[in-house]
């Protein structure tokens, strides 16, 4: 599993785990997606998912994949981040990605 092109914060790595725990979701990961839309053009996707493409890139620790992200999406993500943050607007996954040239209020979609 490489993880060098993206990093998973401690707080987003326990967030994932704690997902898992759940006997439903024992066997899925986080997927990461980048796909055109949103205010500024990208737009990130997060689900949890079972299946593993081989062109997947992986991050996982011990042979346990936690993240997936498609060979696409991955060239938009280089360098990212991905941290699970909790304030008062929520909780939730967040990409700190420092090749996007502009990103929306909401900081769900960004632009290359």
């Amino acid at each position: 599993m490489n993880d060098a092109l993206l990093i998973l914060s401690p707080s987003a790595e326990a967030r994932i785990k704690e997902i898992k725990s759940k006997s439903e979701n024992i066997n899925k990961h986080l997927r990461i997606t980048v796909s055109g839309g949103g205010c500024s053009g990208f737009q990130y996707g997060f689900s949890m998912d079972e299946k593993i493409e081989d062109d997947d890139f992986k991050i996982g620790k011990n042979e346990e994949i936690l993240l997936t992200v498609d060979s696409v999406s991955i060239d938009f993500l280089k360098s990212c981040i991905v941290d699970y943050v909790s304030d008062l607007g929520g909780s939730y996954f967040k990409i700190n990605n420092p090749n996007a040239k502009v990103t929306c209020g909401c900081g769900s979609s960004f632009s290359v």
